[in-house]
């Protein structure tokens, strides 16, 4: 390690983030870098411990503990300490495709496992992954890699999110020809739309993906396989077909007045609203906006939290978050111990620029919708109802109406932001792929081959709604499988 008393001698440090009240103002992202001298002494906070739990990959609680890649953390974060920062690039690149996105949107999943947070707080990994990927960038050590031999084989990768960007680029860099088809009119899927531009800038999707066709990799945008895109001319057409396609079938709430306008899904929103940023910087006017309108938000997580951001920034009059489950507690609960992911009470930047301009949490706990009331076919008000978590007779807690918590709750526009159910019906029926009970494609973890000879599947569409580490690993791990499959048929027919 770097210093071996670097975790007792120095606090772990971030970057800083833009003032609430002043970065709400714009759709820029907040969060800054350190200098990279400051980057360095965080490095010097790991322990190089003998059982690295942060690149472990455990699953400990039924909860995945430590990172999806297996990072090789101890050793970048001791080479960033030293100031090789080059070499920290190369053995970041080794395990990551994409530590452009994962060092700016991933929940650290690493950090909850990291041994200095046992009994303080753990290393700053994420942090040190962006600055190393950024300082990169920033040097020209991130150019253009073109496979010096190709295959002569052809795969379709459908759906540019993390899992079908980490397979197309996994894939090319094994010499395969790979083309993505994305039924939106830029790539990156979930990066692009589903994840607000002061989260994750697209300029920083864009560089990646103008790299990877310098590469040679080729994006089809305003391609939807199974509607304007023929399955069967793909199938015809490619040696291979990685679905890549996402869960994007969300979870609705199916109470009375649901028909009302003014209620969407959390996703049309989010899309919508970057899409007309992108565009026009909101000028073409195609986007839903709630300036001066009461905003209920259904649902926590991570697309609740950004509805909130994005309705404070669009100039909302009020905003709630309702959220069906109890609140966490501030720190680990006597069940959850070390090293398994941290349950603990996350105020988000959503919430915190709620509290900056309110003076409030926006979040009400054990709470749900029973009805929506309207006047000339428009919602304006939510009827809520407090719940109690209650053991039925098989032993599952289940939500039961506590009496006399009735509320009525004005809103003007809703927003549903409770997950999503599976993938598109359409895209698994055009290439006659199973699912399973969950809706997803069935498809073995690892071999990630479906029903169909040589049609693959991968992230979300295979998995149900995950994070953006768990996409970039499926993608790359179904990478392998069809060069695996790809070369075996070329001994099978040489």
């Amino acid at each position: 390690m770097g210093k071996p008393t670097g975790f007792i001698e120095y606090n772990r440090k971030e970057g800083p983030n833009v003032p609430e009240k002043e970065r709400v103002a714009n759709w820029e992202e907040f969060h800054k870098r350190l200098p990279q001298e400051e980057q360095r002494i965080q490095g010097a906070r790991c322990m190089d411990c003998g059982t690295p739990f942060c690149q472990s990959n455990l699953m400990l609680g039924g909860m995945a503990s430590g990172c999806p890649l297996c990072n090789l953390i101890p050793e970048w974060n001791d080479l960033v300490c030293r100031g090789r920062w080059k070499e920290a690039f190369l053995r970041l690149m080794y395990t990551n495709n994409f530590p452009e996105f994962t060092g700016r949107v991933c929940p650290a999943l690493c950090e909850s496992a990291c041994t200095a947070g046992l009994n303080g707080d753990p290393v700053s990994i994420r942090e040190n992954e962006r600055a190393i990927i950024e300082t990169a960038y920033e040097n020209g050590w991130m150019v253009p890699v073109v496979p010096g031999v190709r295959t002569g084989r052809k795969v379709a990768v459908i759906g540019s999110g993390p899992a079908g960007l980490a397979a197309a680029d996994s894939l090319n860099r094994l010499g395969h020809s790979v083309t993505v088809y994305e039924r939106h009119d830029r790539p990156g899927g979930l990066l692009m739309y589903g994840i607000p531009n002061m989260k994750l800038d697209k300029s920083v999707i864009m560089r990646r993906v103008d790299l990877m066709q310098k590469e040679g990799v080729v994006f089809r945008t305003e391609m939807d396989v199974g509607k304007n895109v023929d399955a069967k001319e793909i199938m015809e057409e490619y040696d291979a077909v990685v679905l890549a396609c996402g869960a994007s079938k969300p979870r609705d709430q199916q109470v009375e007045g649901r028909e009302l306008e003014g209620i969407h899904f959390a996703v049309d929103y989010l899309r919508a609203n970057t899409k007309s940023l992108l565009d026009s910087g909101h000028g073409d006017g195609n986007h839903i906006s709630v300036r001066d309108k009461d905003v209920i938000v259904i649902g926590g997580g991570d697309t609740g939290t950004d509805c909130v951001g994005t309705a404070l920034r669009q100039g909302c009059r009020s905003v709630r978050q309702i959220e069906i489950m109890p609140e966490l507690p501030a720190t680990r609960a006597d069940n959850n111990p070390w090293p398994q992911y941290r349950r603990v009470l996350k105020v988000d930047y959503g919430q915190q620029e709620h509290i900056a301009l309110y003076g409030s949490d926006p979040r009400t706990y054990n709470t749900t919708v029973t009805r929506f009331e309207g006047e000339d076919g428009r919602v304006t008000k939510a009827h809520t109802v407090g719940v109690a978590w209650e053991k039925d007779t098989s032993g599952r807690f289940v939500p039961k109406h506590v009496a006399g918590s009735q509320r009525v709750l004005n809103a003007q526009l809703v927003l549903i932001a409770m997950g999503f159910v599976g993938a598109e019906d359409y895209v698994a029926e055009a290439f006659g792929v199973k699912r399973d009970g969950r809706g997803n494609v069935d498809a073995a973890y690892g071999d990630h081959g479906t029903n169909v000879d040589k049609v693959f599947a991968a992230g979300d569409v295979r998995r149900g709604q995950s994070l953006v580490v768990w996409g970039v690993a499926e993608g790359r791990n179904a990478a392998l499988a069809v060069d695996e499959y790809l070369m075996r048929s070329e001994e099978l027919t040489a």
